[in-house]
């Protein structure tokens, strides 16, 4: 449908009608994960509402091109240009390469993603690979007098910058209380810098450093903000549409981006910026270095003393959808059960669609549930209240199936159609079945899938290839693909 998008800009603080630079092609970048330790539910809960926002743009427009980073160096341990680089920590804990610990926690982190079903961003840069833009970005910078270089690190000036800007729009700060606020561990006065606020474009590197290059500053590596501004204007032009991120990364990361990318190019840089929120549990935030973190393959097999049993990606996925990306989601393994009945009664509900058969009257408004569903997620992206209406969506399917309403064979097509889009290709779940199934190898499930494929194989014998059908078709909606062949049907998995 039709209908504009609106969407909260944090840089605004309200909802906006979405109004893209270039309608046939959305620009969106994501701040993506410092890969230097496995995916938790954390990143879980954000990557999960940005592949939402991401699928149902593309459902609105002709095309999106999707920018997540990786991080492999410049995050260091303490957001304020000081401790060490995470990557590089972590490399000599387990005593392998830097890029060994990068390789391994990527793959493990698209290993989580795709379990969750979130689709791959069309480029996924990473900061070492783009070592020269940086450097580039840097030079222009202490060029136009926004930057200096210290004993072979370059840091940005930001009250130069907040002369002619506004250094903390972004997050509603202001500099002069910034600069009081030296409490703040985030403004801990620098010797090298002019004031607490300036931030680390390049640091320079001492010979124990494990990932360091070559600079017209000497050997060093970037800072973290600089990365992605140089890498999402790379790709998606100086001014683009969306850049999201987590919220705890608003300041300073985000404020940094903005003031480099405008400083360097003297025109905007993202026009909307999107932010989602926190896990917590018992209304602490949820995280690594809390010590109450919990990682997502733990998740899947239950292997965490504050699970009570294992939860599918798909669960993981319907829990997080319940909540809005902007609210906090508290986990509770309550809420995670109520969250699997449901997704179960929902998916129950969407495998009987194909048993429905049309009548030569509709009793009920499939246009109406249309529109609420496009209404729902037109608003900010509203998967919560979307849910609530495949729910309503789901007692229609069990009084159709039941004859207590009806539905002609057009609305019945449509209604479908909607249900399909807005269930699997919108909100990304798919019909799981149980890990019997998917292993192959419980004789249980082997003898129950036989007893299927020889009533399967009466039916095609008395002609019945209707029947034959529906239970190919019901099976393929459980992944669970059937092939014909001369010694007979065989059944497989396909996840």
């Amino acid at each position: 449908m039709s209908t504009p998008i609106k969407l909260y800009n944090t840089l605004s603080r309200e909802k906006e009608v979405f109004k893209p630079i270039n309608p046939n092609s959305i620009g969106l970048y994501v701040c993506g994960p410092t890969v230097y330790g496995d995916a938790h539910l954390g990143h879980a809960k954000s990557y999960v509402s940005f592949d939402l926002i991401y699928r149902y743009l593309k459902h609105k427009f002709p095309q999106v091109k999707y920018v997540q980073n990786i991080t492999d160096v410049g995050h260091l341990t303490d957001d304020a240009d000081e401790g060490d680089d995470k990557i590089a920590k972590q490399s000599r804990l387990e005593k392998v390469d830097p890029m060994a610990v990068v390789e391994k926690y990527m793959y493990n982190y698209f290993r989580d993603m795709d379990a969750l079903n979130v689709l791959r961003p069309n480029i996924s840069p990473r900061p070492s690979g783009h070592i020269p833009e940086q450097i580039e970005a840097i030079e222009e910078l202490i060029k136009k007098g926004f930057a200096y270089e210290v004993n072979g690190s370059v840091y940005f000036d930001v009250t130069t910058y907040n002369k002619d800007h506004n250094y903390g729009k972004l997050s509603g700060r202001k500099v002069e209380e910034m600069m009081d606020g030296a409490a703040n561990r985030s403004l801990n006065a620098q010797s090298e810098k002019r004031t607490p606020l300036d931030f680390a474009l390049w640091k320079k590197a001492d010979e124990t450093h494990l990932m360091q290059w070559n600079s017209p500053w000497g050997m060093g590596y970037p800072g973290w903000h600089i990365e992605c501004t140089v890498m999402s204007q790379k790709y998606l032009g100086d001014n683009f549409d969306i850049h999201g991120g987590g919220l705890e990364n608003a300041f300073p990361h985000h404020e940094c981006e903005i003031a480099q990318a405008e400083a360097n190019k003297d025109k905007p840089f993202a026009n909307y910026w999107l932010h989602n929120n926190m896990v917590t549990i018992n209304g602490q935030k949820m995280g690594k270095s809390l010590g109450n973190g919990i990682f997502c393959h733990e998740l899947f097999s239950g292997d965490n003393f504050q699970l009570t049993q294992p939860y599918s990606p798909m669960t993981i996925r319907f829990f997080i959808l319940q909540s809005h990306y902007r609210s906090t989601l508290d986990f509770s393994n309550e809420a995670l059960a109520a969250a699997e009945k449901g997704m179960r009664r929902l998916m129950k509900a969407v495998g009987l669609l194909n048993d429905l058969k049309p009548s030569n009257a509709s009793t009920l408004n499939v246009k109406e549930l249309e529109e609420k569903l496009y209404a729902a997620m037109d608003d900010d992206f509203n998967s919560p209240i979307a849910i609530a209406h495949l729910f309503d969506a789901a007692k229609w399917i069990n009084l159709l199936k039941e004859g207590k309403e009806q539905l002609t064979a057009a609305d019945l097509e449509q209604f479908k159609k909607v249900v399909h889009l807005f269930v699997f290709d919108i909100l990304g779940l798919k019909q799981e079945v149980s890990a019997e199934v998917e292993g192959g190898n419980n004789a249980l499930t082997n003898a129950l899938m036989d007893l299927v494929l020889e009533f399967r194989a009466s039916a095609k014998e008395n002609k019945n290839y209707a029947m034959a059908d529906q239970i190919r078709d019901r099976l393929k909606a459980l992944n669970i693909q059937i092939k014909d062949g001369k010694e007979g049907a065989q059944w497989e998995y396909e996840n």
